[in-house]
């Protein structure tokens, strides 16, 4: 069995959205801050022993900036911070934010060129040491339409809100996000013969993103749905060519009930994935030759991770298109006994969540409907799922034909 402990995507406060100011200029607000220290170990990373952190309220009562670091017996470290729901004014549609990743990692299992298809092995890996970056920006900006027609960005701040309709202009907050990114991975003496593997070491372009978010609860929906259309493209350089590519995400949330004094809650959440790469076959000239404009395997459509295919490893599977299916089955259990335990009696924690998940789903050198649907891979497992000061931490378990893999992460994967 494999363990990892990856970075986290940025986070809501969760605090009361006033921006009221004393009389004298100081905010009425205080920041409230939470760390929690972890050890783990694993095969591929050794004993590993990190911390994470929050600090909601940080500089404005509605933001928030999350950090998180792990070093390991093997060398391999890994760094965090992120930075979200900032704004220029009260008046202001905007929210601004940032994300910062850096790691190196010692002896490591990559998989490159071939080995990153849907027919590939497990025993494809290539060892190496590698250093990996990712830096992105982001300014998102909240439309005029359903719960935010009225509240502005108070709306998509509020971790709960009453559904009113089933269209974007009836219900639910509408979002246009842009975010620009750098991104980067270069190995370490690398050693392969695979000549299907050239890569540029690091790539930069803008991600836009438009997200329907018509869910009653962003921490634990039980109704509604979320609808993500995005666009990147990468301009190019001197030494790669020029790539775009789409992905679309689709989620619904059914509330089935109450259990008797079992669950207090249960509900069936679905998710569906896929993303295509239409430059993929199409060549520009870089320095005088014809370059295929395809992103790197570390910036393409990927399955594998923490979201999709989650028995295995990120970037497990990258091709021109992608699809991939995820359910899950989440209650609330009657017994609740965290405020008693051990260091949970440190923090707030007001629930916690059994689930049971499948995932299915495939790559393919061009985007049919027919292939994707063809020889899919798959992962099931359970988590264990809590809110704490007002963030869901994950913990979960998934077995598949490859693998199995144990991860702590935030927020829910959909």
């Amino acid at each position: 069995m494999k363990s990892y402990c990856f970075k986290a995507a940025a986070v809501a406060a969760a605090l009361s959205y006033s921006f009221v100011t004393h009389a004298d200029g100081w905010p009425s607000w205080e920041p409230e801050t939470a760390a929690v220290p972890f050890v783990f170990t694993s095969d591929s990373m050794g004993l590993a022993v990190g911390m994470a952190g929050v600090l909601k309220g940080a500089g404005q009562p509605q933001a928030a900036l999350l950090g998180a670091g792990l070093v390991t017996d093997k060398e391999t470290w890994l760094a965090y911070l992120g930075a979200s729901n900032y704004i220029i004014d009260t008046d202001s549609r905007w929210l601004f934010g940032a994300e910062l990743y850096s790691a190196e990692f010692k002896q490591f299992d990559y998989y490159l060129g071939e080995a990153t298809r849907n027919d590939s092995v497990a025993d494809d890996a290539t060892i190496a040491d590698a250093a990996e970056s990712q830096y992105r920006i982001s300014a998102r900006y909240i439309l005029p339409l359903g719960a935010a027609e009225t509240q502005g960005i108070k709306a998509a701040l509020r971790p709960e809100r009453p559904l009113s309709g089933h269209t974007p202009w009836t219900s639910g907050v509408t979002s246009l996000e842009f975010r620009p990114f750098y991104q980067s991975r270069e190995f370490f003496d690398l050693a392969t013969d695979d000549p299907s593997f050239n890569e540029a070491e690091s790539v930069w372009g803008l991600e836009t993103r438009l997200d329907w978010d018509n869910r009653n609860n962003s921490r634990n929906p039980t109704t509604g749905s979320r609808s993500q259309f995005g666009v990147t493209y990468d301009p190019g350089s001197s030494d790669h060519a020029s790539w775009w590519k789409w992905e679309l995400s689709q989620s619904w949330f059914w509330d089935i009930g109450a259990l008797g004094e079992i669950f207090d809650q249960q509900v069936m959440a679905l998710n569906v994935y896929t993303g295509d790469t239409p430059s993929w076959n199409s060549t520009e000239s870089v320095n005088g030759v014809d370059t295929l404009r395809r992103p790197p395997a570390y910036a393409g459509t990927r399955l594998g991770g923490l979201y999709r295919l989650r028995s295995f490893q990120s970037g497990r599977f990258v091709d021109r298109a992608a699809l991939s299916y995820s359910m899950e089955y989440r209650v609330l259990p009657d017994w609740q006994p965290l405020s008693d335990w051990p260091v949970f009696n440190w923090y707030d924690v007001p629930w916690w969540q059994w689930v049971a998940f499948v995932d299915i789903g495939r790559v393919a050198g061009e985007y049919d409907l027919k292939t994707l649907h063809q020889d899919m891979k798959w992962s099931a497992g359970g988590a264990i799922r809590f809110q704490v000061e007002g963030i869901v931490v994950r913990t979960e378990m998934a077995w598949g034909s490859e693998d199995s893999l144990f991860r702590v992460m935030i927020n829910q994967p959909f």
